[in-house]
């Protein structure tokens, strides 16, 4: 029998530090005893993220769309999945 862990978390809405509306969901495969408590893998997940943003800037060539380009790109897309 092979057995599966994980653990799930997701962001909903800008409270919670979404800033654009969309589905979001983190599924993080886990094994037994890979933390002493189980929780603290979300802060290992938070340093690990720091880190990394400071490695890469990801949002320095980062243009924000207008709502008109959006709207082309669902076009776009829509006609691919019908």
């Amino acid at each position: 029998v092979i057995s599966f862990y994980f653990s799930e978390a997701g962001t909903d809405g800008p409270q919670a530090g979404q800033a654009v509306a969309h589905v979001h969901i983190h599924l993080i495969p886990r094994k037994k005893r890979d933390f002493e408590k189980n929780d603290e893998i979300y802060d290992v997940i938070d340093v690990k993220e720091k880190e990394l943003k400071e490695k890469l800037d990801l949002d320095i060539e980062r243009k924000d769309r207008t709502m008109d380009e959006m709207a082309q790109e669902a076009n776009e897309y829509r006609a691919l999945f019908s």
